[in-house]
């Protein structure tokens, strides 16, 4: 049997005491001639990887023995970055300007880590050099097309709509092609910078003029590379399939077809990948979480499969959604649209009265629901006792109401044992029937919200739960729990303001949960909670599990939205292989678990490149919004404070600016960090997160997405009012919040 990856991975951990030739590590495993090509493959991939490093001299070894780790480069618009490493834990590495090699924002790299010295030192911080780019994370830039200046040079250039890449792209005349300056472009990288000499392209597309309509989404798709168009092989494999579940594919499943099932999401939805059915029982309730079969219809290598995992996610932009798979899967047969028998994955759930599953059972199903609800009618039904409502959906009104029951409970219990709620408000983008943005309202977030989300984490737990007592390998969903540094800063600065964390060695989710009740309903709360969510990490997937700290479950998995999401679809396909006995032997477990890690890994990046899209799709989209605001007064609170000033968020639109230090004349101000606040030297004037203040927008800058603002004095000040035409609501997600949970 040849070595694998891990087993090279932990020779070079345990045995190789110094880095080491081909031939060498051929020796050590008693290869032979014909294994050298292979040899040499997996030690590429592992370079790549950068899990090991390859030396001047041609030898292998692990990359932390040399002080090397490898991680992603992230650039700041002023030249220098940080190195994201790969090991998790550890913390970020700063490269000055000088020392980038070349690196472009988002590259994967190889840094050499110095030894940190006096404050740096203690504070945790690292600085390093990067010696090597492993793999370029850009094909193409995105940016506005402009000539040199000069004819006789027939040089032009791409000036990058992204302020992380700081250098311009050249393109010669010969690959300009029908652009023009002025124009928003596409352009293919030929050349990456190399010793200071810049990045060649060729445009590739022009896709528009500053302020054509759609202008920022398509800016955004090109810049972050999202597939928009299927290829033809996936298309034709989606329209091989048939729109009806046939008798074959009932057999062997358990039909509920009879049981009383709807599917709740919100009005603009098309795509139901869960439905729910509910009963009153002795011990408490049964809940049923049916979610689409994806897998029975996506199989695993297919042109659908590959083409869903390179997406990794729908994304969900103000004016459109680009989805995971096509639309005669997405919106057709594995939708659970109501009347039409679907395939489905059933959790079952028995729940006593304190919110604890007593009882679970995991199949494949087939059901039939009996009507497609949305957020609005259900919370007519249950909170605004809409009569008219409940008498439209008399026969379902017992179960609603045994549902709002049973979300009360689970809330309870997961409170109980401190999952971290946040009370943000969430931007809702309202655009007129042109496309262009008229306003920005709150979202609504109902009972009903809570309510599917109540059941789909439980679903999602119990899921992760069966497997993992099973001990068959998963993608998890995990949540770190925050930096030592991070943490300790925020301990002290909620006790600036009366609010005590209580930690005695390992922080708790529950500790937090306390610190956040304790402002709930006061000044500070807005103010308390922006401070603890910029204190936690990222949740990512893991094929290891390490338990969900915001939510305070010790396992947890995604397995409630297959449609949109890729590891959800991985997990059922691991749901239904244990269904069918496919993974009762050691090999076929081990087989599993070595394709995992880097499936969690890609899934977490495009997870995060969709998110980046959809908030930079807003940012340009709030910015246009501002262009004609300039002079006009607005009532806004602090989000963020800093050196050079404080950003504000207007309270009614939520666009945020930023009130630059140098516009505050009436003193001299000062960064306090641990306090998150700026406090003048002599009127000791302070501004922190959470203030409500009075501004005044001075500056819109386009290019950079950036807003001005200048601080009003209060008694002067006036209200404005704005009109809003032809409202039309931004297209979501499944609850409206892309279940990044």
């Amino acid at each position: 049997m040849k070595p694998t990856k891990k087993d090279f991975i932990t020779f070079f951990k345990t045995r190789a005491g110094r880095p080491l030739l081909v031939r060498e590590i051929m020796r050590q495993f008693k290869l032979k001639a014909e294994d050298r090509h292979d040899l040499k493959h997996v030690l590429a991939e592992l370079v790549r990887e950068g899990q090991i490093v390859k030396t001047r001299g041609n030898r292998y070894g692990l990359a932390e023995k040399m002080d090397l780790e490898p991680g992603r480069f992230q650039a700041h618009p002023s030249g220098f970055g940080f190195v994201i490493p790969d090991t998790k834990g550890k913390a970020d590495v700063y490269v000055a300007a000088a020392g980038r090699l070349d690196a472009m924002d988002g590259d994967k790299v190889v840094v050499r880590v110095s030894p940190a010295a006096g404050k740096k030192k203690a504070a945790g911080k690292r600085e390093g050099v990067i010696i090597r780019i492993l793999e370029r994370a850009r094909t193409r830039i995105v940016g506005t097309y402009e000539s040199s200046g000069t004819q006789r040079s027939g040089l032009g250039f791409v000036a990058p709509t992204n302020q992380r890449i700081t250098q311009n792209l050249v393109v010669s005349a010969e690959n300009a092609g029908a652009a023009r300056p002025g124009d928003l472009v596409s352009a293919e990288i030929i050349t990456y910078p190399l010793q200071g000499r810049p990045a060649e392209g060729k445009i590739v597309r022009v896709i528009g003029k500053p302020g054509d309509p759609g202008i920022d989404s398509e800016l955004i798709i090109e810049e972050h590379e999202l597939p928009v168009a299927f290829t033809r092989a996936t298309l034709s494999e989606a329209a091989a399939i048939p729109q009806e579940v046939t008798p074959a594919l009932r057999k062997g499943r358990r039909d509920l077809r009879d049981l009383p099932t709807v599917t709740i999401d919100g009005e603009k939805a098309r795509d139901f990948d869960d439905a729910i059915s509910i009963e009153k029982i002795r011990s408490g309730w049964r809940l049923w979480v049916h979610i689409a079969d994806v897998a029975q219809y996506v199989t695993a290598g297919s042109f659908l499969d590959q083409e869903a995992y390179e997406r990794g996610t729908s994304v969900y932009l103000p004016d459109r959604a680009i989805p995971m798979l096509p639309e005669q899967l997405s919106n057709g047969i594995c939708s659970l649209n109501p009347q039409v028998d679907r395939l489905t994955l059933t959790a079952e759930m028995d729940i006593d009265e304190n919110g604890s599953i007593i009882r679970h059972d995991i199949y494949e199903s087939i059901i039939n629901s009996n009507e497609r609800m949305t957020y609005t009618a259900v919370r007519q039904i249950l909170a605004d006792r809409d009569e008219q409502v409940q008498k439209r959906y008399e026969s379902l009104l017992p179960r609603f109401e045994l549902m709002a029951e049973l979300m009360d409970v689970l809330r309870r219990k997961r409170s109980k044992r401190g999952s971290i709620d946040f009370d943000l408000p969430e931007p809702e983008i309202i655009l007129n029937l042109q496309g262009q943005m008229t306003d920005i309202i709150r979202a609504e977030r109902n009972m009903a919200h809570q309510l599917i989300e109540e059941f789909m984490l439980a679903a999602n737990e119990t899921v992760a739960g069966h497997l993992e007592a099973m001990e068959v390998p998963l993608i998890y969903r995990v949540h770190e729990e925050p930096a030592e540094e991070k943490l300790a800063d925020l301990v002290e600065f909620l006790a600036t303001i009366g609010v005590t964390i209580p930690i005695s060695g390992k922080v708790r989710p529950r500790s937090i949960q306390k610190a956040i009740a304790q402002v709930k309903g006061t000044p500070e709360e807005g103010l308390v909670n922006t401070v603890v969510l910029r204190t936690m990490k990222q949740a990512r997937y893991s094929e290891e599990n390490i338990g969900h700290f915001g939510l305070a479950a010790e396992t947890y998995t995604h397995f409630t939205s297959p449609i949109r999401r890729y590891p959800d679809l991985i997990v059922h396909r691991i749901l239904k292989g244990v269904i069918k006995g496919k993974y009762s032997s050691e090999e076929s477990r081990e087989e599993l678990a070595e394709r995992l890690p880097a499936e969690a890994v890609h899934c977490s990046q495009r997870e995060r490149t969709a998110m980046e899209a959809e908030r930079d799709v807003v940012a340009m989209l709030k910015v246009r919004f501002m262009e004609d605001k300039l002079g006009e007064i607005y009532d806004g609170i602090i989000t963020g404070v800093a050196q050079f000033g404080f950003f504000v968020q207007l309270r009614d639109l939520f666009v945020e600016g930023l009130v630059h230090i140098s516009s505050l004349g009436d003193d001299y101000y000062h960064y306090i960090e641990n306090r998150h606040c700026l406090r003048g030297e002599r009127t000791k004037r302070v501004f922190r997160i959470g203030d409500h203040v009075r501004v005044r927008v001075d500056r819109v800058d386009k290019e950079r997405k950036k807003i001005d603002f200048s601080l009003i004095d209060e008694r002067s000040a006036e209200k404005q009012t704005k009109a809003v035409t032809e409202p039309q609501s931004t297209p979501r997600g499944k609850d409206g919040r892309r279940g990044r949970r």
